[in-house]
């Protein structure tokens, strides 16, 4: 079965895309080209949603949310980002701070602006659910320097919206940060007299009078600006730069904000996951080789040296054991969308792990993802039409319409209701409509061609040959074992899987809820493909068990052997969001569990569709090597 014409045209349409962005706008790989700076020279600061660091409110709110009350500047305008990055729920505007390279200023006065009651309200609450605030500079960061435990300092990226005074949660008071201490450090060239951006850390402070006869320091005093929830409130916003020099490079200005807490927890559960899912996929290798090497060649010896044969295990299901199972055009369809995923994960972690994906693109990992599942479309039409055509299929036309809409289709109508839940919150994550209107477009004119021109190649090429007959009348599978009944095998095997995984997931959903940087992949690749193989031999070994016992119905159980993983990763992110999130809010919740849903049936696919595939392969393999009278 090979995938090659269906995979040139991939590589040509994502060359065709790849060709018109460089035309566009040419980008500076992996991440952002360095700007230079010089003197009095203009420096940008954008703005950006902001977002619950706490995880007790999923929903961002654009900056400028009316009930925010931040100044705005003279012209506003919307910064463009890629297409992961709207997606995650970045929305970058200009800003009306005035930065000039090496230029210190003190109480600049940015407006005044009146807050009503129930803005105020609002914005309290806001500060209650650790709400904080996006900026970028240079595209870099604004953070916080903050101590870790052993002592050395980092960056936290963002800065709270207000602080909260009192000692327990109940008696707490929200003050409101309305004067910002910003300082950015700079590296010079000596050479030509150039500067770059290397740092930025933002000290907010909460002010009720300002203070100009001391330039604005407001180091060591407590908060003071109360929002009343009764009265209109008065409040104006200020704030200080300061030019910093530093000897950072720009080529690692990203290294204090990629700042791993307990770092060697972090190794020694890698370490310890990898080591131990080896060890049983290990044992698990051993034993079907094993067991497998002695039956085949008892089974051959029985007609070399008899003239006859002895029919026991699983070689008196050698006629059934390729038979079409139900629902087989669901099988392929959802085979194909596997391989289609399989391909997407592979090769996009692939360009992560050579450095192609840097934190300073918003949003490329998202967008390279979506990017490589569109073009793998044709791969998802080939492999579900060659299954099919096995399978002895007739409805090809139905085979190729549900292989491009049925799993996409689902993912997509999720997303739409999870957008309205976004909007009928007001939050700024809710994807524009012209975005929508773009990912149609995506789907319809390049994913969904490319999956028909797949699945023209694949019903094109012969049918696969069987390495044994299958009889017209199927044979009667004797009464299972508990152990072995459908649902008991696929919640055993499903455990190893998800194991193999779960410590990199638990980082993984940090990153997500907890707004935190993610770029370990060279440990991501190689959990994946520890998964991959986990997920094939936990298939083989309970096909292996099924065959034994005369139960020749395997391709569904292989695919929900290994599917079943995704199930686990369901109940984990229950678990995780009752025991590690703090949301308060229904929307939230809502918005939670919908994307885990997506996430755990994106995985059953993936893992699914490795386990079948590995069991074709394996139970070909057996049976193609003895001898059938």
């Amino acid at each position: 079965m090979t995938l090659l014409p269906p995979l040139r045209l991939a590589w040509v349409w994502f060359a065709l895309c790849l060709d018109i962005t460089v035309r566009v706008h040419a980008y500076y790989l992996p991440g952002f080209p360095p700007q230079d700076y010089e003197d009095g020279d203009p420096v940008q600061l954008t703005v950006n949603a902001l977002t619950s660091l706490d995880s007790r409110s999923l929903l961002p709110y654009d900056y400028y949310y009316e009930k925010f009350h931040f100044c705005t500047p003279d012209v506003l305008e919307v910064q463009r980002e890629s297409l992961g990055s709207v997606l995650f729920g970045d929305r970058l505007h200009n800003s009306p701070f005035q930065l000039k390279m090496l230029k210190d200023e003190e109480c600049v006065k940015l407006c005044t602006n009146h807050i009503k009651a129930e803005d105020a309200q609002f914005i309290n609450l806001k500060i209650k659910e650790d709400y904080s605030m996006s900026w970028y500079v240079d595209n870099l960061p604004a953070a916080q320097v903050l101590p870790d435990d052993d002592g050395n300092s980092y960056y936290k990226i963002g800065f709270d919206l207000g602080a909260l005074v009192g000692e327990t949660e109940q008696n707490r008071v929200a003050y409101f940060y309305n004067h910002y201490d910003i300082t950015i450090e700079y590296h010079a060239n000596k050479d030509n007299n150039k500067f770059r951006v290397v740092g930025v850390i933002v000290t907010p402070r909460s002010v009720k009078v300002v203070d100009k006869t001391n330039h604005c320091n407001y180091v060591g005093l407590p908060p003071s600006l109360l929002l009343s929830e009764k009265q209109e409130t008065e409040v104006s916003f200020y704030y200080n730069v300061a030019w910093k020099k530093s000897d950072t490079v720009w080529g690692t200005r990203w290294d204090k904000y990629l700042h791993v807490t307990d770092a060697q927890i972090h190794w020694f559960s890698i370490v310890n996951s990898i080591v131990i899912v080896l060890m049983l996929t290990g044992m698990i290798a051993m034993i079907l080789l094993r067991a497998l090497h002695k039956d085949i060649s008892r089974y051959n010896s029985f007609i070399e040296e008899d003239g006859g044969q002895e029919d026991i295990g699983w070689k008196l299901v050698h006629a059934d054991v390729f038979r079409p199972p139900q629902q087989r055009m669901l099988l392929s369809v959802l085979v194909g969308n596997g391989a289609q995923i399989f391909l997407m994960a592979g090769v996009t972690l692939l360009f992560a792990v050579l450095g192609f994906l840097s934190p300073s693109s918003r949003g490329a990992l998202s967008t390279v993802t979506i990017i490589f599942y569109i073009c793998f479309g044709c791969v998802a039409g080939y492999v579900s039409s060659r299954l099919y055509k096995m399978m002895q299929g007739e409805y090809w036309h139905k085979n190729v319409a549900f292989t491009a809409l049925l799993v996409p289709g689902t993912i997509f109508l999720i997303f739409v209701t999870l957008n309205f839940v976004l909007i009928s919150a007001q939050s700024s994550a809710a994807v524009p409509f012209t975005t929508m209107l773009a990912l149609i477009a995506l789907w319809f004119l390049i994913s969904t061609p490319l999956c028909i021109v797949g699945a023209y190649f694949g019903f094109r090429q012969p049918t696969i040959e069987n390495p044994v007959k299958t009889n017209q009348i199927p044979r009667q599978v004797p009464t299972q074992p508990a152990y072995l009944n459908i649902w008991a095998s696929a919640a055993m095997g499903g455990i190893l899987p998800f194991g193999a995984i779960f410590i990199e997931l638990y980082f993984i959903m940090n990153s997500i809820w907890f707004h935190q940087i993610y770029y370990v992949f060279g440990f991501l690749f190689l959990v994946f493909l520890i998964l991959v193989i986990t997920s094939s031999e936990v298939a083989i070994l309970m096909c292996y068990f099924h065959l034994c016992s005369e139960d020749w119905r395997w391709a569904w159980r292989s695919f929900l052997t290994a599917g079943c993983s995704g199930v686990y990763i369901f109940l984990h992110s229950a678990v995780y969001f009752f025991r590690k999130l703090r949301v308060d809010n229904a929307a939230s919740g809502f918005l939670y569990f919908g994307w885990s849903l997506v996430m755990s049936m994106l995985f059953v696919i993936l893992t699914g569709s490795v386990g079948y595939v590995s069991c074709l392969v394996f139970v070909r393999s057996i049976f193609g090597s003895i001898k059938v009278d």
